[in-house]
C-alpha cells in the first residue's frame, strides 16, 4: 500500500482517534494531507471543539525548541549571537551574581540539553513542581534558569529542560536587538510567507513552547531543514543542529534542540502528539498535531509509524 491508502485504512480503523492534522511531503511537493477534529487547548486553555483544516492554527508545543535552533543558527550566521563553544554565563551580564561555579557552562550545553542543572519536566505541566511551569511563573525566567544549581557534570547526561529553550531565545532577542518573535518574523516565517503565533507570558514570547503553526507550516520548516536551510539558515548549522551529540536511549539521540535517530531521521516533538520528522533518506517530511496532551501520545505515533513504513 502507498502511504494515502495505509493511513487513510489507520484512520478508518480508528487507530489514530486524536489526530488533528497530518501533512506529508515528499521532494516539496504535498502527498497527503488529513484533518480531524476534537478538543484542543492553548497552552492550558481550553479552545473547546475545534475542527481542524490547511488554515487553523495549532499549538507545537515543543516544537518551538527546533524551531528557535533554527532561528539560533539564523543569528549566528548574522554574527548576532555566541558561538556553541563560547561560555554561557558572560551572554548573561545581568546575571553576573550567578555566575560562581558555573563559568564551565557553554552555550552548546543549553543547545543540547546538557547544562547539568536541577531540574525536572516530569510532573505534569499544570503543576509548579514542573521546573518549566515554575521557571514561567517567576518574576524573572532567566533568572530562575541560572540559579539552578549543578548537579552533574555538564555536558554529559541530557535532561529535559526547557530553561535551556528560554535561554537561547533570550540570546537570539539580546543579540538581535528585538523581540523573539520580531527576529523570527524577519528571518524566517516572513520570508516563507508564513502566518504564526507566539503565546507571550509577562509580555516575553515563550521559547520553550509557544508557538502556534499550521501543520502545512510544520512541513514548510521540514522541508527547509531538509534542502539544508535555502540560504535563511546557514547549510553548515543545519549539519551541525543534527549531528547527534549526547545519547538519550539505544537509536535515539539529540543534536541542537532536535532528536536524531542516525542514518534514519531527525524530529523536533511536542508534547500532545506535535512533531516534524525529516527523512533525508526517502526525500519525507511527516508533520503531526494532534490531541494527546500529557498522555501516550499514539496517535501521532501511529501515524508515523504507517508513513514512515511507506515512504
Amino acid at each position: 500500500m502507498d502511504i494515502a491508502e495505509r493511513i487513510d485504512a489507520l484512520l478508518a480503523a480508528g487507530g489514530a482517534p486524536h489526530l488533528h492534522g497530518l501533512v506529508v511531503v515528499r521532494d516539496g511537493r504535498v502527498e497527503l494531507e488529513r484533518y480531524g477534529a476534537g478538543e484542543d487547548f492553548r497552552l492550558n486553555v481550553p479552545l473547546g471543539h475545534v475542527t481542524f483544516g490547511p488554515d487553523v492554527a495549532h499549538d507545537v508545543r515543543s516544537v518551538t525548541k527546533s524551531v528557535v535552533a533554527l532561528l539560533y543558527g539564523a543569528a549566528l550566521g548574522d554574527g548576532l549571537v555566541p558561538a556553541p563553544g563560547e561560555p554561557l554565563l558572560p551572554a548573561f551580564p545581568a546575571y553576573a551574581d550567578l555566575a560562581e561555579g558555573k563559568e564551565h557552562l557553554t552555550v552548546e550545553h543549553a543547545l543540547t540539553m546538557t547544562l547539568g542543572l536541577d531540574w525536572n519536566e516530569d510532573v505534569p505541566y499544570t503543576s509548579t513542581a514542573n521546573s518549566e511551569v515554575a521557571m514561567e511563573e517567576a518574576p524573572d525566567r532567566y533568572r530562575y534558569v541560572l540559579e539552578r544549581p549543578v548537579v552533574e557534570e555538564p555536558g554529559k547526561r541530557w535532561r529535559y529542560c526547557g530553561g535551556a529553550a528560554a535561554l537561547l531565545g533570550r540570546l537570539i532577542a539580546d543579540g538581535a536587538g528585538v523581540p523573539l518573535e520580531e527576529f523570527a518574523r524577519e528571518r524566517l516565517f516572513g520570508p516563507l510567507g508564513m502566518p504564526f503565533e507566539w503565546t507571550a507570558h509577562r509580555g516575553v514570547a515563550m521559547a520553550a513552547s509557544g508557538l502556534r503553526l499550521r501543520p502545512r507550516d510544520l512541513a514548510e520548516l521540514g522541508s527547509l531543514v531538509l534542502d539544508g536551510g535555502r540560504g535563511l539558515v546557514p547549510r553548515q548549522w543545519i549539519a551541525e543542529m543534527l549531528r547527534p551529540r549526547v545519547r538519550i536511549a539505544d537509536g535515539f539521540e539529540y543534536g541542537y534542540q532536535w532528536y536524531v535517530s542516525p542514518g534514519r531521521w531527525a524530529a523536533a516533538i511536542g508534547n500532545g502528539g506535535q512533531r516534524i520528522v525529516v527523512a533525508p533518506e526517502s526525500r519525507l517530511v511527516v508533520a503531526v498535531t494532534a490531541g494527546d496532551y500529557d498522555a501516550d501520545q499514539s496517535s501521532a505515533e501511529a501515524v508515523l509509524r504507517e508513513a514512515l513504513a511507506a515512504g
